[in-house]
């Protein structure tokens, strides 16, 4: 067997990472150099916690990304929705959203304390180019749901 070295790819080279902006997926130009990884995290917590424990979690959660170094740009709260199946006998829970601009550190901590608490049923991370500016899909589809029931739309009127 012949062992060949193995070298970092250069900027010119078609193995390169890099994507047309010159930069790694998930880093960004902020002006003062390259930025740190974009994430999305979504966690699921009991439905039978209050609003306030739901609002802790959430506290602790970001309170840890920005011990290390990270912020979380943007929080959503999506509410009590159904799950599709049980997880540990729920059938609804409280679902949470983050835009964090962290380190994988940060979010590796976070997720160690996710699964050391007991009331966060899932959790999953995501590694994104960009944010998305304003509210995310789920939240305009609650809104557009609003104004529909609002203008009437969907109910007979008899």
């Amino acid at each position: 067997m012949v062992r060949r070295p193995v070298f970092p790819p250069s900027e010119h080279s078609s193995l390169s990472r890099k994507g047309s902006k010159g930069f790694a997926p998930g880093e960004h130009d902020t002006g003062k150099g390259i930025s740190m990884p974009l994430y999305e995290h979504v966690f699921l917590t009991r439905q039978d916690a209050s609003a306030q424990q739901v609002e802790e979690l959430t506290a602790q959660f970001t309170g840890i990304v920005e011990q290390m170094g990270g912020k979380v740009v943007k929080t959503e709260q999506w509410g009590v929705k159904s799950l599709s199946y049980r997880l540990r006998k729920n059938r609804k829970a409280h679902f949470t959203l983050f835009n964090v601009d962290a380190p994988s550190a940060a979010l590796n901590e976070v997720e160690r304390q996710e699964r050391l608490s007991e009331d966060v049923l899932r959790y999953i991370t995501v590694r994104v180019d960009e944010h998305e500016e304003g509210p995310s899909a789920l939240m305009r589809k609650v809104d557009r749901d609003r104004e529909r029931a609002d203008r009437g739309f969907g109910f007979r009127a008899r």
